[in-house]
């Protein structure tokens, strides 16, 4: 099933020959400017770690400095074609994809992987998760 998501983006949730998933699309493609938003943890502005101890807590605080950064590129969550996770268990998968449906909606998921880690660089760090988005081609300085 292809589903359009955004007029730059085409999503295929289940490519022939391949199981469809609800948590994520097998294939996102599109035209315009590749964004890369380093891996994201549960880091407040001053740096400081929030919740924890508590999955659900971080996982909202990573998906707002995902918005946060995709937003300083000119990119919204529908404009992201990969996530991945890396999770201290896999456990915490579920307060992250909690985090995700209350900021990308179920017909418009990216590709996505996720990877368990021994640890992350700070010990009370449960996960980090990075994004790939491209938004829409944009007249550079010279262009316009």
């Amino acid at each position: 099933m292809t589903t359009p998501g955004s007029s730059h983006l085409t999503r295929v949730h289940a490519p022939e020959g391949l199981a469809p998933s609800p948590q994520y699309s097998h294939v996102v493609w599109g035209t315009g400017t590749f964004v890369a938003v380093s891996g994201q943890c549960a880091l407040d502005e001053k740096g400081e770690v929030v919740g924890v101890g508590d999955a659900a807590a971080q996982a909202r605080q990573v998906f707002e400095n995902l918005r946060r950064c995709l937003a300083a590129a000119g990119a919204g969550f529908d404009d992201v074609v990969k996530l991945t996770y890396f999770v201290t268990d896999v456990a915490h998968l579920a307060a992250l994809r909690e985090a995700r449906a209350a900021a990308l909606p179920a017909d418009r998921l990216p590709a996505s992987s996720a990877v368990q880690v021994s640890a992350l660089f700070r010990p009370e760090l449960l996960m980090e998760v990075e994004a790939f988005a491209i938004v829409p081609a944009r007249p550079g300085p010279d262009q316009a």
